[in-house]
């Protein structure tokens, strides 16, 4: 009998909330913009033929990019492997409008600055089409600002000695308005202890 593990791999918990509550729905085109080697795609990867998904997957590096495509001969040996591309998600070469549903996991927080977090985020969000979900975890201000300690604009140090850059509510609300978003659920934040706070935005496309 196959474990949880195997069946979902190591999913982020909120993402899984998705998938319970029928966000991601048969035959839609999934992108995982920074996808590392997989974590997310476990279980979708394992249902896309019977569910109809196509799902692809980009990032930076090209060792999880390989590690992905290896995992998806395994689970969806159907899918071609050009779907799974290592390059920067600022600049990914799928195009426009191409997604149904796109994940953006504990991606955009490594941004070196405003510059950067904003290439990033509309780099992400140009390949989702009109009505489709954008869902994205990052780490946030919210409920720890006093634990935090700036270093350069939106940089900040946080208690667990990590580099992060941080948004908050004020912000996400502001991006929202810009791209042409609505809020699909409330904003979501987990605080870990006073040590990091990590924020659930999840964005239909209008």
């Amino acid at each position: 009998m196959s474990g949880p593990a195997e069946l979902f791999g190591n999913i982020d918990i909120y993402l899984f909330d998705q998938l319970l509550r029928g966000r991601v729905t048969r035959g839609m085109r999934i992108l995982d913009a920074g996808c590392g080697e997989g974590r997310n795609l476990v279980h979708l990867l394992r249902n896309s033929r019977t569910e109809g998904w196509e799902i692809f997957g980009a990032d930076r590096d090209a060792r999880a990019i390989d590690a992905v495509r290896k995992l998806a001969a395994r689970l969806a040996p159907h899918l071609a492997a050009e779907n799974f591309r290592a390059e920067d998600i600022a600049k990914m070469s799928f195009p426009d409008t191409m997604a149904d549903f796109v994940i953006s996991s504990a991606v955009l927080h490594f941004a070196a600055g405003d510059d950067d977090f904003r290439a990033m985020l509309l780099g992400t969000w140009r390949t989702l089409k009109p009505g489709g979900l954008l869902f994205c975890r990052l780490a946030s201000s919210i409920g720890i600002e006093r634990e935090v300690r700036q270093i350069e604009g939106r940089r900040f140090l946080l208690p667990d000695g990590s580099q992060r850059y941080l948004v908050d509510e004020l912000l996400l609300k502001e991006l929202a308005e810009q791209m042409g978003g609505r809020l699909a659920d409330p904003l979501k934040t987990t605080v870990v202890q006073n040590q990091r706070s990590m924020t659930t935005w999840v964005l239909r496309k209008s």
